[in-house]
């Protein structure tokens, strides 16, 4: 597997997700089984990774608890409280795997820095090492800042905040940002009923 090192964006999302499967994101557990993990591993491009030449059929109970781990130590590095303890820990997760980075040529031609991984290394030490990589070319490229806390009241999520523009509020947009959208119209029709 070859982790292209400039474009951390995908491997961003995919800490991101990971993150948001926690009881504290979500309010319950949402890797439960490997039919779980498969589907979060589904909703991103691994492809490019070759992390999908782990059959999503074989998961087993313990790559779902091994995952689990991770997504624990993708936390502590979005949750610290340094850009050199976020370096340190994320540095740690890209070595899972990783090996020296490589100058290879990608797709179209150009020259681009890689982290390959050793071969046949295990889905969660992939993940890992996807997540650390992109997570340090976060810190990199925009800044320990961008490591927030979800805003949406009642929320115990984290994210990466990789948007251009570096305004998102919320770990998962879709729910958290929603779930206040429509708590705040309930509250204006309230208040203009009374």
């Amino acid at each position: 597997m070859l982790i292209p090192i400039a474009d951390y964006t995908a491997g961003v999302e995919v800490a991101n997700g990971l993150v948001a499967t926690s009881p504290e994101a979500r309010g319950a557990e949402a890797l439960a089984e490997p039919g779980d993990l498969a589907a979060v591993l589904s909703g991103y491009d691994l492809a490019a990774y070759d992390v999908v030449a782990h059959d999503p059929a074989a998961l087993t109970a313990g790559d779902v608890e091994k995952v689990r781990f991770l997504r624990r130590e993708v936390r502590a590095v979005l949750e610290s409280e340094s850009e050199d303890e976020a370096v340190e820990r994320a540095a740690l997760m890209a070595g899972h795997v990783g090996l020296a980075p490589v100058l290879r040529r990608d797709r179209s031609g150009r020259w681009q820095w890689y982290v390959p991984t050793a071969r046949n290394a295990p889905l969660v030490a992939e993940l890992a090492t996807v997540a650390g990589v992109a997570l340090l070319g976060l810190v990199r490229a925009l800044g320990h800042g961008r490591f927030r806390a979800c805003a949406a009241p009642g929320c115990g999520g984290v994210f990466a905040d990789a948007s251009r523009a570096g305004r998102r509020r919320y770990c998962m947009p879709e729910l958290c940002g929603n779930r206040l959208n429509v708590a705040n119209h309930r509250a204006r029709r309230r208040a203009v009923a009374r």
